[in-house]
């Protein structure tokens, strides 16, 4: 596989086997995908292109794990968008040591399905024919008709349903190169791995219940060594330059990029390795107010957006200079609170805007955005690179501001300075202790009730004192004794 290269950054390369899949449009890969990874991973919609970008997912078959990859649709002809939607197929392709070729035996053998299989080719990347939509026996003979592809004996499935993935997922574990990976545990639970089984290959449970349920058991997430890294979600509005800026920081073109709102919808995660430590960057969809939201796939892109910026430990929030902070920034600025994470506030374009309109565009977004605080406001052009370099740093600091844990006793003589500088009316603050950190959360023992406006005053001194940057504070009053 290809590393991952920038200047400062190399992205993390997975020592798993890369298993890609592939077809034209609307072949259901992306229900493939789900069913191969045991959950809904994957945005499926019943309308050609929902899928764009490339997705990477951890995915274990028989004791082998490896990475199972999400494509757009590959299209030999079409618009600029289709045009890189088939662009990053096509990388996937030279990246893979698998292809599963998805074909419909619902519309049989296609001219779009033989360039598919003349990309592969070219890619030199050994390949599997795969005839979905064979929901029953009755559609088996259309299968072989797809030999007509070249691509080898094809391999009858139902996604949706799960009919014939475990003997497909047979056959991909048996083709797989051999990679320096620890085999699953012999030891896991009775009930995960049937959940598992069930949900691969639509045994003994109803394809939606048992997707649930191993969805509850177990999150297909990344690898026992990467779970420390550092989640940074790339939040903002539509068109706001989330994947350029995405593909500026990761150094390599991951996300589409086009001047058409609403162009990624799907979350895409890298991990790249900096100086000062591991980052695994989040791309999003964009979020516009509900009312605006369309029913179906951005809906669906929407809410897998929200769920990102829920688990990640950074944010990122991007607003479009040339626009200005918007009403829909400052309720994701409200987001991003809720979630406790601390944030970054990177206003893109800013080559865009004029000398004389700059000061009020700052202006704006310190007056709408007030409420996230101490984060930073960097002024950058991602489609340039121009004052990208500030943002890792940032984000360092604001990670290592969050990890942070003060000793009790270097934090009770902070408090009694604090204290004797300002007072607090009718009540005193006798000890204090840091209960836990991720975000830095504090437990004060108080003789009486303490007003907010004297919380957010311990709170500042606090975050002044011991540098805590823009990192979210909890406070926590206990009220007894004197």
């Amino acid at each position: 596989m290809s590393s991952r290269r920038r200047a400062g950054a190399v992205a993390q390369r997975s020592p798993r086997p890369v298993v890609v899949v592939a077809g034209r449009p609307n072949v259901g890969k992306s229900s493939l995908v789900n069913r191969i990874v045991g959950r809904r991973a994957a945005v499926v919609e019943h309308q050609p292109g929902v899928t764009r970008d490339r997705k990477e997912l951890d995915a274990e078959w028989a004791g082998v794990p490896f990475v199972v990859v999400d494509t757009g649709g590959w299209l030999a002809t079409g618009d600029a968008l289709d045009a890189k939607v088939s662009a990053q197929a096509e990388r996937a392709f030279s990246d893979a040591d698998l292809v599963l070729l998805v074909v419909d035996v619902t519309v049989g053998a296609t001219e779009e399905d033989l360039a598919t299989v003349r990309a592969v080719r070219r890619a030199g990347t050994p390949m599997i024919l795969v005839a979905n939509k064979v929901d029953d026996a009755s559609r088996e003979p259309a299968a072989w008709e797809l030999l007509r592809l070249g691509a080898g004996d094809p391999w009858s499935v139902s996604a949706l349903h799960g009919r014939g993935t475990g003997d497909l997922l047979d056959e991909v574990v048996r083709r797989l190169p051999l990679h320096d990976t620890e085999p699953a545990a012999e030891g896991e639970a009775e009930a995960e791995g049937k959940a598992a089984t069930a949900a691969r290959t639509g045994t003994g449970l109803a394809g939606s219940a048992a997707l649930a349920m191993a969805a509850d058991l177990e999150e297909w997430g990344p690898p026992e060594g990467e779970r420390e890294v550092a989640r940074v979600a790339i939040v903002g509005r539509p068109n706001a330059g989330k994947s350029t800026l995405f593909n500026r920081l990761t150094g390599e073109e991951r996300s589409i990029v086009h001047d058409l709102p609403g162009t990624t919808r799907d979350s895409i995660d890298t991990v790249i390795t900096t100086e000062d430590g591991p980052l695994c960057f989040v791309d999003t969809a964009g979020m516009r107010r509900p009312s605006r939201t369309d029913r179906g796939v951005e809906a669906y892109s929407t809410l897998r957006a929200l769920e990102s910026l829920d688990r990640a430990d950074l944010a990122l929030l991007v607003i479009d200079a040339t626009v200005g902070a918007t009403h829909q920034d400052q309720r994701l600025a409200e987001r991003i609170t809720a979630a406790g994470c601390p944030a970054v506030i990177v206003v893109n374009k800013w080559d865009l805007v004029a000398t004389g309109d700059r000061e009020g565009v700052l202006a704006g977004v310190g007056e709408r955005l007030a409420f996230l605080g101490m984060a930073p406001v960097l002024r950058v052009s991602a489609a340039r690179g121009r004052g990208v370099h500030k943002i890792l740093p940032a984000l360092h600091a604001a990670a290592e501001a969050y990890h942070h844990r003060v000793p009790t006793g270097a934090l009770n003589r902070a408090l009694r300075d604090i204290q004797q500088a300002h007072p607090a009316p009718g009540a005193r603050i006798r000890y204090g202790v840091q209960g836990a950190a991720d975000p830095p959360t504090f437990t004060l023992f108080s003789t009486g009730r303490l007003p907010q406006t004297y919380l957010r005053y311990i709170e500042r001194g606090l975050r002044e004192h011991f540098e805590l940057g823009p990192t979210p504070i909890k406070l926590r009053v206990r009220i007894g004794g004197r």
